[in-house]
């Protein structure tokens, strides 16, 4: 297939990119014992871009064969000509690139293959019955497992030549406790870019079960907190919903064409001195991070790109037609979830680098607060960076010690804020926004996280 595609790029009148994509999912769902779902899917096809006066046209086929993939470039060609006649601003030229040459194997020794169905099955099924069995105020359990496998080949007629393959499995559980008629849940996910050996030791899922048992049980009986400014001591998973939802978006350049709030912020101080900010196509200090990429769906190797640093914007996220635009080079961030959707800027792994205190330490500081952990039910961020997002575990600190368990809480404002307001920044690191999908007019497996952070916020509750 490589062979071929760079056959016809090579014989192209003008800039064409083929993007060959195979992928292979997997999904098991058990609830309250029952199995809900498994199923396993194949596509495969090719997506096709072609620049044509100024205007990228798109086209995509499942027809393999030399024929259908020609006639999908010219379908693509066509539809840059028809659309350049109703275009004001057309794009001046595409900014040079290092290119991905060559293959980009799946960093495992335990291939997600290499295990069948029924093991799979037996797992999710067999974490299903513990959740139930955690706790007699249990009423609901349900536990699931998904794959994606991809095999991508892009060639562009300007020098990639990429044969790239991502592995990235995923587990989930939720429990629901129920009192007086009160309900309440627990939940767990956890997904990794990897084998399957990866995702089981990165986090077992008896542990993810034993979690959303305790959470789900515990909220029962736990208050609500007071509403209003506090400090808080942010944990990873947190941090990394807080980087990439809050802050992220706001610095991928297409936004920040429309009128984010960083369009104008470029090289001033928008964070605490404390914050480092990166976007890495790599895993940095940890493995498995779901958003690691070695090349681009341009074609372009991915970079570890500094969006702020020391408090300073210093970067957004490009792709080759908005690094021209800017005058920088890409980031290697153009992203395609299927071979039927064209490549738009899309984060991949998404963190604030450690700082140098204890968590011990981040705690001890805290006279009256909280310790908040991992992203809840709900949640929303927009271009201006406010933000609200539900908070899986919440307790209260008091005297610099955590305390009691408080249930519905909410954090909000506006994630600069927030990030000025950091007055200390972990020595610790995790990666904790692996599962699920990150939508932004397609799906994007992406990952964020860091260290655990000191800083002020609001305080969703009830008086």
């Amino acid at each position: 297939m490589q062979e071929l595609l760079e056959r016809i790029a090579a014989r192209s009148s003008g800039w064409i990119e083929l993007r060959f994509q195979g992928r292979s999912t997997k999904q098991i769902a058990v609830r309250n014992g029952e199995l809900e779902e498994s199923s396993s899917k194949r596509i495969q096809g090719i997506g096709v871009r072609a620049l044509v006066d100024g205007v990228f046209g798109f086209a995509s086929t499942t027809d393999l064969t030399e024929q259908g993939i020609l006639r999908t470039v010219e379908a693509a060609q066509g539809a840059a000509r028809t659309s350049a006649s109703a275009k004001k601003q057309r794009i001046k030229g595409l900014a040079a690139a290092s290119f991905g040459v060559g293959t980009f194997p799946v960093a495992t020794d335990d291939p997600l293959d290499a295990h069948p169905l029924e093991e799979k099955l037996a797992l999710v099924m067999r974490i299903d019955e513990r959740v139930r069995r955690g706790s007699s105020s249990i009423v609901s359990s349900s536990a699931s497992y998904a794959e994606i496998q991809d095999e991508k080949i892009i060639v562009t007629s300007d020098g990639a030549r990429t044969h790239l393959f991502v592995s990235i499995p995923e587990f989930r559980v939720m429990a629901v406790a129920q009192k007086n008629g009160d309900q309440c849940f627990g939940n767990k996910s956890n997904s990794v870019a990897g084998g399957w050996s990866d995702l089981l030791e990165l986090l077992p899922p008896e542990e993810m079960a034993d979690y959303a048992v305790r959470m789900a049980v515990e909220q029962l009986t736990a208050p609500h907190p007071p509403g209003g400014l506090a400090t808080v001591v942010l944990d990873p998973g947190l941090v990394g919903v807080l980087s990439h939802e809050a802050i992220g978006h706001t610095v991928e350049a297409d936004i920040v064409l429309g009128g984010a709030i960083t369009a104008d912020k470029m090289n001033e101080k928008v964070a605490s001195e404390l914050i480092t900010m990166i976007d890495s196509g790599g895993s940095e200090h940890l493995p498995h991070a779901t958003g690691t990429l070695a090349v681009d769906d341009e074609g372009v190797v991915t970079r570890k790109t500094t969006l702020i640093e020391n408090g300073v914007l210093r970067s957004y996220l490009h792709n080759r037609e908005t690094a021209a635009h800017f005058g920088v080079e890409p980031t290697g961030n153009a992203r395609a979830f299927e071979y039927s959707d064209a490549p738009i800027i899309r984060m991949r792994n998404t963190y604030i680098e450690p700082g140098d205190t204890s968590i011990e330490d981040l705690i001890a500081g805290v006279d009256d607060g909280y310790y908040m952990c991992g992203l809840g039910f709900g949640g929303q961020a927009d271009s201006n960076a406010e933000f609200m997002f539900g908070v899986r575990e919440a307790r209260r600190i008091q005297n610099g010690k955590v305390g009691e368990l408080v249930r519905g809480a909410t954090l909000t404002g506006n994630a600069f804020d927030v990030l000025h307001s950091v007055d200390a920044v972990g020595s610790d690191f995790r990666w904790d926004l692996g599962a699920g999908t990150c939508g932004k007019s397609q799906a994007a497996k992406v990952d964020a996280g860091g260290p655990h952070l000191r800083c002020k916020a609001m305080i969703g509750g009830r008086q």
